[in-house]
């Protein structure tokens, strides 16, 4: 309605500057005051056409707004009634809504659990296929179903054939022996491919020596140690067979006790935790044997002369004992029996420190390598209760240095004495039988003197 008045007041306006303008032009042109009349009565005729022209035009105009006017409210109205359809229908879909979830709820509560039963084996085979030696020749495997574990919605068909595919993959080749080539990653740096042998889901072998698979990189690489070698041999073997069947050592944890050969120490490494008293067990040991050996090819060499001797008892030599005692013998043929006895028992005497000579080292050495160890098991203990003093028992790597020594240097006095022993019984058999032998001829002598003196006695009393 202000929009209409101020309309009408411009119109107004326009109207009066219009009739103001030709009143002005007559004014100019009429010349009596009849013309002038006449002039103004058209005018006036002429303006009040014009007004009602445009007052026709205002009252269309008018009409035209209340129309719109009416549409307006017209159309609000339908927004209004649309509005509160609207309202209700939410509320209503917010009652179906609620309604329908626990609807959900009720028909997924079965399967709610079945979907943690299955996250649960997603997880489970994750980290067996993970682990496992086959993913060194199937890798990636675990990543298909990281989304499946992960999930917080139910799973569809393709997930579910995925674990099951997986599951499935594993038992299979667990039971396989396959070839393959693969990325082997050396001890002294660098990779290589190789041909490798999986077994089952056991081991891995190539060129004849077992491999270790890592999960965490990926990576496949030798045992820093590996089994002893009957174990390597029948690896290689077993590698090398082209068809049917062959023997192949097995570690039944899956390369845990193949992972445990890195830490166990070598023969080498125990026999240096016997440090300084362990040395010196060792030198024990080869003083003895170097002296055992000495007299074994001494008297090897001197019962070789005396057994050559009594093939020739008739030419003494005196680079025997044997032969030195005959020269004794024929040096004294015409001496009484028991003067002879007492030269002989003289030359006897003489013989036996040279053949006895080092075997009672070989003895004393055997009684003193336990004692050694002995003394090292002590030292061993007291350096263990000094770590427990200063470092108390929280690691017991602390004292294993300490009770390696006490352990290995008693195994190394037991080692070196056992061998000792018998050599020094073998020795000590070869010098008694020497010195046996000595005795028996020497006993002999004498007899057959004893003999001969008796019989002039016996011939001279016959006369």
């Amino acid at each position: 309605m202000k929009q209409l008045a101020k309309t009408l007041i411009s119109a107004v306006a326009g109207l009066s500057l219009v009739a103001g303008a030709a009143f002005s032009a007559s004014a100019q042109e009429a010349r009596t005051l009849e013309e002038l009349l006449q002039q103004v009565q058209q005018n006036r005729a002429a303006a009040q056409r014009i007004n009602q022209e445009r007052e026709r035009a205002f009252m269309q105009d008018r009409a035209d707004k209340q129309a719109l006017v009416r549409e307006a409210q017209r159309q609000l109205d339908a927004e209004r009634e649309r509005s509160t359809r609207l309202q209700q229908q939410y509320a209503q879909n917010e009652i179906d809504l609620a309604n329908k979830e626990t609807e959900l709820d009720n028909m997924i509560g079965t399967l709610g659990e079945i979907f943690g039963v299955i996250r649960g084996a997603a997880s489970d085979t994750i980290g067996r296929i993970s682990t496992s030696i086959v993913s060194a020749q199937y890798p990636d495997r675990h990543q298909v179903l990281e989304s499946l574990a992960q999930a917080r919605q139910l799973p569809n068909i393709a997930e579910l054939e995925e674990l099951w595919l997986a599951l499935l993959t594993e038992m299979t080749q667990s039971g396989k022996v396959s070839r393959f080539q693969g990325e082997v990653t050396l001890l002294e740096g660098g990779s290589e491919v190789r041909d490798i042998i999986r077994i089952g889901s056991f081991n891995l072998i190539s060129n004849g020596e077992y491999l270790l698979y890592s999960d965490a990189t990926g990576q496949m690489q030798p045992i820093a140690r590996q089994p002893s070698g009957y174990i390597l041999r029948a690896a290689q073997n077993f590698e090398n067979l082209q068809s049917g069947y062959g023997g192949v050592y097995l570690d039944p944890s899956r390369g845990q006790i193949l992972s445990l050969l890195t830490q166990k120490a070598t023969l080498s490494e125990r026999y240096h935790q016997g440090q300084e008293v362990g040395y010196a067990i060792t030198v024990l040991l080869v003083l003895g044997f170097l002296i055992a050996i000495y007299k074994l090819v001494t008297l090897t060499l001197v019962g070789g002369q005396i057994r050559a001797q009594l093939k020739n008892t008739d030419n003494p030599s005196d680079k025997n004992p044997l032969g030195r005692i005959l020269k004794v013998y024929q040096n004294n043929k015409h001496s009484d029996v028991e003067n002879l006895e007492l030269k002989l028992d003289e030359a006897i005497l003489r013989e036996t420190p040279k053949v006895d000579a080092g075997v009672n080292i070989i003895k004393i050495l055997a009684a003193i390598a336990p004692l050694m160890g002995l003394l090292g098991t002590v030292i061993g203990m007291i350096g263990t209760f000094q770590s427990i003093t200063l470092f108390g028992t929280g690691d017991p790597r602390i004292m294993a240095g300490d009770i390696s020594m006490a352990l290995v240097t008693t195994a190394m006095g037991l080692i070196a004495a056992l061998p000792l022993i018998v050599i020094h019984s073998i020795v000590a058999a070869r010098a008694k039988s020497i010195l046996h032998i000595l005795d028996e001829q020497s006993a002999g002598i004498i007899a057959a003197h004893a003999e001969q003196s008796k019989a002039p006695k016996a011939a001279a009393k016959g006369e």
